[in-house]
Formats: structure tokens, sequence, C-alpha cells
């Protein structure tokens, strides 16, 4: 009886969604059966072994890494949300395989990308089945991440056995929402004050006088201040690689989520005011705002299901209408764009749901891909799409 009113309720809530979000203009209904059916696909190739796809090779297939790598949590994301869209029981019990998958990552400390991996996978699953089992993953998952804090730099280190001594990257920001949950959801107050120092740091050393960000920042482990200011990812230390930018615009929003600290929520829209600003004309950002063959450059779709979830959610938060329609203007042109060709991979060889992203370009690794984290937020964008009022 239980089974048929969760049933129940979850064909009531997807109803509705759906008709919320065919109100709007944007194909999310369409753009949702293909992406369940691309998700099925790769669930059933793969059949009983535990695959974590990355990127996508010349002939579209995905090409799948150890679950220690940083994207090892977005599939089993991609799955969750699927089903929390669907209901549907299938995608459910493989979120469930590809999460457990990845239960020994909660006591991963070699980088900082825990967070990227066990709050897409283990978060999402809590949020939405309420397992305390997962919670404790989660909860693991952030004292493994506060092992990387360092008091006297007042951030979490990104990377070890780099060229940096102590690099802190703006993707970094991402990963304080592991911290800023667990404080609130059965950790500590140092957790907090760990994420809200990192937090106040990045506002402060990544961001130019144009809110353009800086990648990677270096410290001094002894003193604390900044060494160097760079990147790695993007064209020049002088420019703005545009997945980071995203990456801003979402992590300040979500900081202040968690904190209500107005200066999060004004550095979320300033970060948001550039990134929208440098968009070329179908929304979709070149893989760096100053790329120098721009416009014969690959566009980032990385970039834009980031920016595109995160302007949502800025969407909602303060005061000025002007502003909040704007920022959700600014996520439905995105999303249109994305939501169909040449970016979505409708009639494509890719076993993915997007196309064109690019995932290092200065290395020439992964340049014009379908990426599995560009899946991810791109279907956390039509969620929350679909489920917030205009």
């Amino acid at each position: 009886m239980m089974k048929i009113l969760l049933m129940t309720v979850l064909t009531v809530t997807m109803s509705t969604t759906l008709a919320k979000a065919q109100a709007y203009k944007l194909p999310v209904d369409r753009v949702w059966q293909f992406a369940r059916q691309q998700l099925k696909h790769a669930v059933s190739e793969w059949e009983d072994s535990i695959q974590y796809p990355r990127f996508t090779g010349s002939d579209g297939k995905w090409l799948t890494v150890p679950i220690q790598d940083w994207t090892s949590g977005f599939f089993p994301g991609c799955l969750w949300h699927a089903f929390e869209e669907s209901g549907d029981p299938s995608l459910r019990a493989a979120a469930v395989r590809w999460t457990e998958g990845l239960e020994s990552i909660q006591y991963l400390k070699s980088h900082h990308d825990v967070g990227f991996m066990i709050f897409s996978s283990y978060g999402n699953g809590y949020r939405i089945t309420r397992n305390e089992q997962y919670k404790d993953v989660i909860l693991q998952a952030a004292r493994s991440l506060m092992t990387r804090y360092n008091p006297t730099v007042g951030c979490i280190k990104s990377w070890d056995n780099r060229r940096w001594p102590y690099p802190v990257i703006i993707d970094n920001m991402m990963n304080l929402e592991l911290l800023f949950w667990a404080s609130q959801n059965g950790g500590t107050k140092e957790m907090y004050d760990a994420a809200l120092s990192h937090a106040v740091k990045t506002m402060q050393n990544h961001f130019r006088p144009d809110y353009s960000t800086y990648h990677v920042i270096s410290y001094d482990t002894i003193t604390g201040r900044v060494l160097t200011k760079g990147t790695s990812q993007g064209y020049a230390d002088s420019s703005c690689w545009a997945r980071g930018q995203a990456w801003s615009i979402y992590g300040f929003t979500m900081a202040y989520r968690y904190t209500k600290d107005l200066r999060f929520l004004q550095t979320a829209q300033h970060a948001a005011d550039y990134f929208i600003g440098h968009l070329p004309a179908d929304y979709v950002p070149y893989w760096d705002f100053q790329a120098p063959g721009i416009p014969n450059e690959p566009r980032d779709v990385s970039a834009a299901a980031v920016a595109s979830s995160a302007l949502l959610e800025l969407s909602k938060y303060g005061d000025a209408s002007r502003l909040k329609s704007k920022y959700r203007e600014a996520a439905e042109n995105i999303l249109g764009s994305i939501c169909s060709a040449p970016y979505l991979a409708e009639g494509t060889s890719s076993q993915a749901i997007l196309n064109h992203s690019v995932g290092h370009k200065p290395k020439n690794a992964e340049v014009d891909v379908s990426l599995i984290y560009a899946d991810y937020y791109f279907l956390e964008a039509t969620l929350r799409y679909a489920q917030q009022p205009k």
C-alpha cells in the first residue's frame, strides 16, 4: 500500500512539474524523454558492470574512469535527476547501484573534489530517499575534505604535487556545499567555519576588478599571503576561463543560500553579469572569454549548463525584481540554445545528452566532446526550470 501511495505522490509531483514547464517555452518534456533514453542505454550497455563515464571518444561512446576520478559522482547524479523527474523505478535502481559503487570515496583525502563526487551522488540520493546510510557517507566525506583545510591560508587545498605550493582553484567553491550541508546535518561548526573562510578568501582573491575570475590562486602556507594568480585550464593567466566563471556564479549563489551573507549574493551577481555580458549571440560561451581565435574557437556547453542552473537559483534571491528577471531570462536563453541542435546530442552518435564541451584546451584534452558534468548540470537546470515559478 505504501509503495502504491509513494508512486501516486511521485506521479502527481512529476505531472505538476511538467505542467509548469509546459507553460513556458522550453521543450522540457521532449528533452527529458531523450535524456532518459540516453541514460537507460548506458545502463543497459554496461550490464552487470558499474562504470563511470567522463567524456566521449571520436565514435561518440563514453570513455570511463576509475571511481577516484573527480567526475565519478556525476553519472549517478544524472540517474537521480532522471528518477526525480520521472519516478521510474528502474532509474532509481540504477542510481542506487552507481551511487553505492562510490562508497569508499568517503575516505578520499588526495584532492578537494570529494565534494563533487559525493554530493552529486550520495547528496542527491539522500535528498530523495532519506537513506540514513547515505547521510553517514556524506558526513564522513566532509570529515575527509576537512583534512585539506589550512587555517593559516583559510582555504581548502585543491591539488597536491603541482607546480604551486598551495593551489586553490575557483572550482573549489563547488565543494563547499558538502561542508555547509554537513555542518547543519550532524557535522561540526568547524566545517561551517572552514567553508565560510574559504568563500571569503575566494571572494577577496579570485576576482579582478571587472569580476572576471582567476582560475588558480597559489598561497604561502607560512604567511597565508597570495603568491601568484594564474590559470591551468584557461587561455592565459590574464584571461577568463568560461567554466571557471560559471563555477563562481554557482558557488557563491550556493554559499549565499547557506549563509545569507549578502557579500556572497553580490559576488554571485557581479560574476553573473560578467558571464552574461560576454556571451555570444547563441548564449553558449567560447571555452575562454578571451580565447584568441574567437569566433573560430570551441564552445563549452559544460560552462553553459553550469551557469544556467546557477542563474536559475540566483534569480530567486535579492530584492530587485529587475535583476531577478535578468538572471531568469539569461538562464532561459542559455537553456533554449542547448535544448536544441547542435548542442543537444539528439540525432548524433553521442551516447551523452549534450555535445560540444571542452575539458582542458591548453592540454588539447577533451576538446569538443560530450562531458558527463555538462549533462549533470543541464538536467539539474531543467529540473529547476520546471519547478521554479516564473
